[in-house]
């Protein structure tokens, strides 16, 4: 079992220290906004996890990866509790890429290997597209 501690700090503020023992700060008071909100970081962790598969595949494909942005946008629920209901994924690629190996890329992080977008179907509508950028010259 792998175990996560957030610790309160004051106001709304936390420290959160991973499983594997990296700590960030979590501010909850959007107003006050000194760090990341605990559902904007399910957000990052979304980008995060496609955009390891995303890599990890056209690698395999043998792509010529160059830069890999990946934007996550969404919706919440008007009433507690917010839960996302509608996510984007934008994918910006820039390199010598297959348009075929891109798609299967992203079609194979979303159906298969991303954990954290599997948990995120459950309570939301996610939709996928992506930009192939030219190679920088």
């Amino acid at each position: 079992m792998q175990t996560a501690a957030v610790q309160w700090i004051g106001e709304e503020k936390f420290v959160a220290t991973s499983p594997s023992g990296h700590a960030m700060a979590i501010d909850s008071d959007r107003t006050s906004n000194k760090a990341a909100g605990p559902m904007e970081l399910t957000l990052m962790a979304l980008g995060a996890c496609t955009a390891t598969d995303v890599v990890s595949v056209l690698k395999k494909k043998r792509q010529r990866l160059e830069s890999l942005e990946v934007i996550c946008s969404g919706e919440r629920a008007a009433e507690p509790p917010q839960v996302w209901t509608k996510l984007e994924v934008l994918y910006r690629l820039r390199g010598t890429l297959d348009e075929t190996a891109v798609k299967r890329a992203i079609e194979l992080s979303e159906q298969k290997y991303c954990s954290v977008s599997a948990m995120l179907q459950k309570t939301a509508t996610l939709t996928w597209r992506y930009e192939i950028l030219p190679p920088s010259e």
